[in-house]
């Protein structure tokens, strides 16, 4: 309840502006314009700020929901309020036929395939007869409730704040959640949310649906405040301006994207205002001083506006600490398990004319630790990737528990009970360590992302923040629990990835160099760490390059060299095979 103090705060202040006396309608239609820029900004907080996907396009969104009302209320005489479910439907059924082709794009090409609809949809709407073409539709009847109809901007301005307000809650509850933790996975790439069973496809979707029906809401509101929807509005420009006021606010914070319509909009009405008098109209001035204080403002403000001032307050919410004792339980296990966990036979990997992994074959067994060593370049992480789906093989066969699982992908592997960490680490930055451990209990969770937006989901909720507490419990790092993951040390980040891969809790954990970056004592409680893991009957399968935290943790070591296996055996065995000697270890081993 402490968090939603600040809004509730916020939602009687604004509450209470149009009563003040004296009170200019001026400013009031001004906050009507923030309030519908907001509408729009937030849904784009959430695709580009948190869901990495950039879209010029959200304008085109805001005018399906603004032609929808505008037609079903003048040429068949619905109630607004009727076509309030239908503009969101309109829109949302476009952003699925666009977001189909849209979110598969990457790099610079999803941007600018947003500007290619986005101008594609404007020129649409400008050239339909029953849209009135560039005209446009008038008379739209305004909103009304019982006998009070909201036709001047002071009583539509409450209808505008109350969606405002309610769409931040909704969108706060959202990410606040196992799927908002999918989607803020998302901007570091698929192949670490994939890894634990993150339909990447599906979440990128989901939040570019989730932002175009915002935008239709705010285009319904639009059209009964205007009475009137024409095609200039839903234009490239528009998209542009909207894409700048998430920037400015903070492209990361739902409160960012209400901050950032206020100064974009506050700040183009002074400069349209003001400028032509003192240039005397020559002129269109204001738009390059618009754009030089925008590129100022973010010099001074990089992540926005909103980050810059919170960094800046002197108290914090802190949040309740999960209780660990609502843990999930450990995943149902085969009553009869093989002694053979995984069996890698001949696997194979080329690309192109190169070799990374050539007809290796290994074995791992149950409650067994085994190390894959083998100099730079020698194929270990490839042969990770291929085990979990990453990459497809060119050849042979993996088993996981006697069952040939070809080219399973990550999401499949990770059903088996195989989770993993990354050579490079791959973790949330601006995520807290409980957020990005709990985003390995991501299949253990059942809520999806209705029942989030409405805090159904609180008792799922608690499981998985219980569970992700417990893990980093139990890897010693308690006491950054609450920390950004960005702010950790290196070897802490590869404790943290260990934490969330034992979130899957999976029967056999594959570590990509988890030695790298720690110090002695680290080293040490990693390997105790490690032998309670197989002595409490997980199996482990580890890259590392410290032969002396190998040596004395694994219990069977397979060597690789240029991609194909050279040696395999214990530890003593491996010491003293010449050919290992010569291609790695060197003479003094």
């Amino acid at each position: 309840m402490a968090q939603r103090l600040p809004i509730i705060g916020f939602a009687l202040v604004m509450a209470a502006i149009p009563f003040i006396p004296g009170m200019p309608p001026f400013w009031i239609v001004l906050l009507d314009n923030i309030g519908l820029s907001a509408l729009v900004a937030m849904g784009l907080v959430l695709l580009t700020g948190v869901g990495g996907l950039t879209s010029f396009g959200q304008a085109a969104f805001c005018g399906f929901g603004a032609y929808t009302t505008a037609v079903l209320t003048t040429t068949y005489g619905l109630s607004p309020w009727l076509t309030l479910p239908l503009s969101l439907l309109v829109s949302g059924i476009a952003a699925v036929a666009l977001g189909l082709v849209t979110v598969r794009l990457s790099g610079h090409y999803l941007p600018l395939g947003t500007i290619a609809w986005g101008l594609g949809l404007f020129y649409l709407f400008s050239k339909l007869e029953f849209l009135g073409r560039n005209d446009g539709i008038s008379g739209i009847p305004p909103l009304a409730i019982g006998g009070l109809r909201m036709i001047d901007p002071g009583s539509i301005y409450f209808a505008i704040w109350i969606a405002v307000v309610l769409c931040a809650l909704l969108t706060m509850n959202l990410l606040d959640s196992r799927t908002g933790r999918a989607i803020r996975a998302l901007r570091r790439g698929h192949v670490a949310a994939e890894a634990f069973g993150i339909q990447t496809p599906r979440a990128k979707l989901l939040v570019f649906i989730y932002a175009a029906v915002l935008a239709g809401l705010s285009g319904w509101l639009y059209a009964h405040f205007q009475r009137a929807a024409n095609p200039t509005p839903f234009g490239a420009q528009a998209g542009i301006e909207y894409l700048f006021i998430a920037v400015v606010g903070g492209a990361g914070y739902v409160w960012g994207g209400v901050l950032g319509a206020a100064i974009v909009v506050i700040l183009k009405e002074i400069l349209q205002s003001y400028l032509p008098l003192v240039f005397h109209g020559e002129g269109q001035l204001e738009t390059i001083v618009f754009g030089i204080l925008l590129v100022a403002l973010l010099q001074l403000a990089p992540t926005g506006v909103w980050p810059w001032l919170t960094a800046h307050i002197p108290f914090r919410l802190n949040r309740k600490r999960p209780d660990t004792s609502l843990a999930l339980p450990p995943r149902a296990r085969a009553a009869l398990t093989p002694d053979v966990l995984l069996q890698v036979d001949h696997a194979r990997k080329q690309f192109g004319g190169v070799i990374a992994v050539n007809d290796v074959s290994f074995d791992v067994q149950a409650r067994e630790i085994v190390a894959l060593i083998g100099p730079n370049g020698a194929g270990k992480s490839t042969t990770f990737n291929l085990i979990t789906g990453v990459l497809t093989s060119s050849g042979g066969t993996i088993s996981v528990l006697g069952r040939k699982i070809g080219n399973a992908t990550p999401q499949q592997v990770v059903k088996l009970g195989i989770s993993r960490t990354f050579q490079h680490v791959k973790l949330v930055p601006d995520m807290t360590v409980l957020e990005n451990v709990a985003i390995g209990a991501h299949l253990r969770g059942q809520a999806g992302a209705l029942a989030s937006m409405f805090r159904l989901d609180r008792a799922d909720e608690a499981k998985l923040l219980a569970e992700a507490a417990r893990q980093i419990e139990r890897v010693g790092l308690t006491a950054h629990i609450d920390a950004l993951a960005g702010s950790l040390a290196l070897g802490q980040q590869r404790i943290v990835e260990i934490a969330r891969a034992l979130c899957v809790d999976p029967m056999l954990l594959l570590l990509d160099e988890p030695a790298a970056g720690l110090r002695h004592l680290e080293k040490q409680q990693l390997a105790n760490l490690l032998r309670q893991l197989r002595d409490g009957g997980m199996s482990v399968l580890l890259v590392e390059h410290d032969m002396g935290f190998v040596m004395d943790l694994a219990d069977r070591i397979v060597v690789l060299d240029f991609g194909t296996k050279i040696a395999e055996g214990t530890p003593e065995a491996i010491k003293a095979n010449p050919d290992v000697i010569r291609a790695y270890l060197g003479a003094v081993a």
